[in-house]
């Protein structure tokens, strides 16, 4: 993914990456990156959750903007 957001960030379009794995955030590096603390595959909540969902994504694009590149910052 991180790889990915590079190329698609150097053609001039920002990215946010989401991630339960910060280890493997950390070595792929990819231009923005928030950590969610829930297990993996469940990056953006739990299932059956819209309103717990809703508030990690507008938390992740909140944090996103604020964050500089190659950071990866934790979701509160």
């Amino acid at each position: 993914m991180g790889l990915i957001a590079r190329e698609i960030e150097a053609a001039g379009v920002p990215t946010i990456a989401m991630t339960s794995a910060w280890d493997i955030t950390a070595a792929v590096r990819p231009p923005r990156s928030v950590y969610v603390h829930h297990p993996l595959g469940h990056t953006t909540g739990q299932p059956h959750d819209p309103q717990g969902q809703r508030a990690i994504v507008s938390a992740a694009l909140r944090i996103g903007r604020e964050s500089r590149p190659g950071e990866i910052r934790p979701l509160p």
